[in-house]
């Protein structure tokens, strides 16, 4: 069998790698594309609207934020924000969201976050008592009339299927004329290797040959790297996200609650399904796994090549888990998944935003959750925040917790560039074009 050869070929399905494929399809005079998916459908994993937030973050209501980083995240999320809007698709819905602050010491730390980000977010909003039970009713019902609540509110909120984005990238990608664009599916990368002038990649259903390699298969692309010797100072905590649904409709929009700067995971919120909006769900709760992927227990071998299990691992885990504040949110959420108790205790919770909700009106979301890789720096013996991008010669690997849906095209943008700067003069990024479609009107 004749071997194949591509320009480039991207490893992994979901929405950062088909945003990838549909800015260097559309907006590069890259000839040949490839992208490798091993579920039978692209966005099956973190990127499935059962394993995520479902929530374009603009950085208006993240109180955890800097008014920098909100910065740069809404400048991001504009991109997604404008593609949906400007060629009008599917698989979302524009909603209400709101930060929420109850009592005297929080009442005065919105209203502190309201203020530094006004200038940055016009449209931010500071509501009180009235009028948030206007917007939300159920926030106020069986609470303390004289509890003082304050909200950062915004009308500009998008609750995404990022699965249903990621098809329409690939969509949109294969209408381009004149390349050779393939998409395979329900095909695992098992080797890579560098030669001189590409990338040797073998799967279980061929070998192909790639000038350039880009991954961005999340929890897996740190394996995926090490495999060319690249990032061996990291390593991954695999963190895994659940939730609870309430049996009703409880809220109209998304609800935050303050959250912990110090903590990389989100505060108990609440929001509509984006698939179901009569449906709330509530989370989430926290734990550490030994698997990539939730629920799927083929992928505890391979955590294990990329886990905190060597000795440089564990001294930097001793060292993160020692601080109280990590201590204390580890040994609270393994309560969560307790039978009985868990779901009375995470009710408790959720009296902060909903007071009136009881035990029996909420069930556990079995199925739902996704998992958030969580990079270790084994050198610092720190957690490393953010997004993590590894880059080789002519291979980069993404792996993206929070917000990364929400930056996918701000990635591809990035990365387009990088791949154009690799393959010469002779190719080009029409990055003037790529923001000028996705600018929002």
């Amino acid at each position: 069998m004749q071997t194949e050869h591509h320009d480039v070929t991207i490893i992994g399905g979901g929405v950062v790698g088909t945003a990838l494929l549909y800015t260097l399809a559309k907006y590069t005079d890259i000839k040949s594309l490839m992208l490798i998916e091993k579920e039978k459908k692209v966005a099956q994993i973190n990127s499935h609207h059962t394993k995520n937030a479902q929530t374009l973050h603009f950085g208006d209501i993240e109180t955890h934020y800097t008014v920098k980083k909100a910065e740069k995240v809404k400048k991001a999320a504009d991109l997604i924000a404008g593609y949906l809007e400007n060629y009008k698709k599917d698989g979302y819905y524009k909603e209400h969201k709101i930060a929420l602050g109850a009592g005297e010491e929080e009442v005065k730390k919105i209203e502190k976050h309201f203020h530094e980000f006004k200038k940055l977010f016009p449209k931010l909003k500071l509501i009180r008592n009235k009028e948030i039970e206007k917007i939300e009713p159920l926030i106020t019902k069986g609470r303390n009339p004289k509890q003082p609540l304050a909200a950062a509110i915004s009308e500009d909120g998008f609750a995404i299927d990022y699965s249903t984005l990621s098809s329409n990238f690939v969509k949109d990608a294969k209408k381009i004329k004149n390349k050779e664009i393939k998409i395979n599916l329900n095909e695992k990368v098992k080797s890579i290797k560098k030669l001189k002038n590409c990338f040797l990649i073998k799967t279980n259903q061929q070998t192909l040959k790639s000038k350039i390699l880009i991954t961005s298969a999340g929890a897996h692309s740190l394996g995926f790297a090490h495999l060319l010797g690249l990032g061996k100072e990291f390593s991954l905590l695999t963190v895994a996200g659940s939730l609870f649904t309430s049996k009703k409709k409880v809220l109209n929009g998304k609800c935050y609650t303050l959250q912990n700067k110090k903590l990389p995971f989100s505060a108990i919120h609440g929001d509509p399904d984006v698939n179901n909006q009569n449906v709330t769900r509530f989370g989430p709760t926290a734990k550490v796994i030994p698997l990539l992927e939730r629920h799927n227990y083929k992928t505890f071998w391979e955590f294990l090549k990329v886990s905190i299990i060597s000795p440089n691992g564990l001294i930097s885990i001793i060292k993160i888990m020692s601080d109280k504040v990590f201590f204390k949110y580890g040994i609270t959420n393994a309560i969560y998944d307790l039978p009985v108790i868990g779901k009375w205790l995470f009710t408790k919770r959720i009296k902060k935003i909903i007071p009136s909700i009881k035990n029996s009106d909420i069930k556990r979301a079995n199925g739902y959750g996704g998992v958030r890789p969580q990079i270790i720096n084994t050198k610092t013996k720190n957690l490393q925040m953010g997004e993590a991008k590894i880059i080789g010669e002519k291979c980069l690997f993404n792996i993206t917790p929070s917000p990364g849906a929400s930056v996918c095209l701000k990635t591809a943008q990035d990365d387009a560039k990088i791949i154009v700067s690799w393959l010469g003069k002779k190719y080009s990024f029409d990055e003037k074009r790529f923001l000028k479609d996705h600018k929002r009107n």
